[in-house]
């Protein structure tokens, strides 16, 4: 308890997941500070979790001086991630999470990452799906069976949702980078990382016109061979799918674990705790506790691998 205590948060966006984030820190007995821009997420913040949130934005507050917390939590909107967490690091905090992606593009990834190592600083990429429940078992489970012998996975977004979703142009625009990466990072956090990757891309949409279709393979450090489809004009959904020699692990939902034993067909749900994952948003509350009590810490994404996956892998599936 006395470990909780000497720690001191600024949170930093009190929007929706700024409200979660909130929900883990009291549960965690976190001291932490709202800082907030819009009035609207501050007085809907405050009334759910009954703090108050310092209002005018994150610059504002900079220019009183106050003390240095012990890590920081930036929720604010894709478009204001790098932003903030550059405010952040040169004020001199060292110890920040940001939420995914970090930043808009490569190139606001890659100057948080220089800031990051510049200021001697430790970062970190929210992706909170490392630490859901049924990410762990399945963790165990390939650990007993031997590892991953391959994976497949789908990161099919539904465009007649998103088309009409109040999000800046820019956002839409990498929205592989902005949302699907939550998918791939799974798969690739069990898989291993891709040593060789072959990528293919058609199609278009009026809000991302890159490309709309999206296939691929390749192969791991692990040694796992992989393939991975996504028809963004098409039905779909995401869905990760883990082989080992013994079973086939599927997350489909992304949050529920199903297994697939060898010699059968039947498709059964593995037996799973998954209070955390109901009481809190999934995966928050080991991630934060990763974060702040270095519980499994390993499992947390860095803000130099993060720019590293952006430049070799998610550059390249996108724009092959």
């Amino acid at each position: 308890m006395s470990d909780n205590i000497r720690k001191k948060v600024w949170l930093i966006g009190p929007g929706l997941m700024g409200i979660e984030y909130a929900k883990v820190l009291r549960a965690l007995n976190i001291d932490f500070e709202v800082i907030g821009r819009s009035e609207k997420s501050a007085k809907k913040f405050t009334e759910i979790t009954s703090v108050n949130v310092h209002k005018g934005g994150l610059q504002e507050f900079l220019t009183s001086k106050p003390d240095l917390p012990t890590n920081a939590i930036v929720a604010v909107n894709v478009e204001a991630l790098a932003e903030t967490t550059l405010l952040l690091l040169k004020y001199g905090i060292k110890n920040i999470l940001v939420e995914k992606p970090a930043g808009l593009n490569l190139e606001e990834i890659t100057l948080l990452a220089q800031e990051t190592l510049k200021q001697k600083a430790e970062v970190y990429v929210a992706y909170n799906r490392r630490f859901y429940a049924a990410t762990l078992e399945a963790e165990k489970i390939i650990k007993e069976d031997g590892g991953v012998t391959s994976f497949i996975f789908e990161f099919t977004e539904w465009s007649h949702q998103i088309v009409n979703l109040d999000k800046d142009p820019r956002v839409k625009q990498e929205w592989f980078l902005a949302n699907s990466t939550h998918v791939v990072d799974l798969a690739f956090h069990l898989g291993g990382y891709p040593i060789e990757l072959n990528c293919y891309t058609a199609g278009k949409l009026s809000w991302h016109p890159i490309a709309s279709i999206f296939t691929g393979s390749g192969k791991t450090d692990k040694k796992a061979l992989f393939s991975y489809h996504a028809n963004w004009a098409a039905p779909g959904r995401w869905s990760v799918e883990i082989l080992t020699n013994k079973h086939r692990l599927i997350f489909r939902p992304m949050e529920k674990l199903q297994i697939q034993k060898i010699g059968s067909v039947a498709i059964e749900e593995v037996p799973i705790d998954y209070t955390l994952d109901t009481n809190f948003k999934h995966g928050f509350y080991r991630q934060v506790e990763a974060f702040l009590m270095g519980k499994d810490k390993e499992k947390l994404e860095s803000i130099i691998s993060h720019q590293k996956m952006t430049k070799e892998i998610y550059s390249k599936i996108v724009r092959p």
